[in-house]
């Protein structure tokens, strides 16, 4: 994951991707569980994957779809956190808000990133 850049050169390489057509879908600790935001790019904050991605492509105006996994973990925890498994509660939460993430993957793919903005974030 920290290395994804690499997958992410090789692909838009190999499939001729234009930057405007390219989404990334990342974690993010600093959403509550199972918010989703989409931008038309930013900082990493702080994801290790965002940030060498960002160094490959030599800028950080990609779209990208954050899925908050919240951040609900002691200091010096976050790895474990992160590589831990969901509760059944967390479960039933995710797996309405993946649906709702993939009609915003389908939605940046047919409409655009401004209307997906529009139409999906904060929801």
């Amino acid at each position: 994951m920290n290395l994804s850049g690499n997958a992410v050169r090789y692909w838009m390489n190999e499939k001729k991707i234009p930057l405007e057509r390219f989404l990334v879908v990342s974690d993010d600790l600093s959403l509550p569980l199972g918010a989703l935001r989409m931008k038309p790019g930013g900082s990493e904050g702080g994801h290790n994957g965002l940030r060498h991605i960002t160094s490959v492509l030599g800028t950080n105006q990609y779209a990208r779809l954050r899925f908050g996994v919240g951040n609900d973990f002691p200091r010096g925890g976050q790895v474990d956190f992160v590589l831990s498994r969901f509760s059944f509660e967390e479960e039933q939460i995710l797996t309405e808000r993946v649906e709702l993430a993939g009609e915003m993957v389908k939605s940046f793919c047919l409409a655009g990133i401004q209307n997906t903005m529009n139409q999906y974030n904060n929801k």
